[in-house]
């Protein structure tokens, strides 16, 4: 049996270790990727359905945090509102995002025709998001 030097394992044990520590931290990065993918295709805004934009910014934990009260609240809109992405590390969801004096967190709320209705930033929770995109129903109708 071969044994690591300082430290009286054997070898094939600490690469079990090693396996096991790569399989734990692929685990992590993983379950930090966001669950469902939106598009980030700006254009659709005022293309016949309201539309939630969330300016967002992988870099930080903000708009995390609302893109997993949008997933909660997706399911009840996704056949009549758009969920786009404005995100913040490419120029184009840059320059939309600062167009709207928007940061990382904010939803800017869009009716059908592409007018704007409101903005919320970092929504606290599900009714603050789900009041939003009702008045931007409202305001298409």
């Amino acid at each position: 049996m071969q044994l690591e030097p300082g430290t009286g394992l054997p070898v094939w044990k600490k690469r079990l270790i090693y396996l096991f520590f790569f399989a734990a931290l692929v685990a992590l990065i993983v379950s930090q990727l966001p669950s469902v993918s939106y598009s980030t295709d700006l254009t659709r805004v005022g293309n016949g359905r309201p539309a939630l934009v969330l300016a967002y910014d992988i870099n930080s934990t903000g708009g995390m945090d609302v893109m997993k009260i949008m997933d909660a609240l997706r399911d009840d809109y996704i056949d009549r509102v758009e969920f786009l992405i404005a995100d913040l590390g490419t120029p184009q969801g840059n320059q939309f995002a600062k167009r709207h004096n928007s940061i990382n967190g904010t939803v800017m709320l869009y009716s059908a025709k592409g007018t704007y209705v409101r903005t919320i930033h970092l929504p606290p929770n599900t009714e603050t998001l789900r009041y939003g995109l009702d008045e931007a129903l409202a305001a298409s109708n």
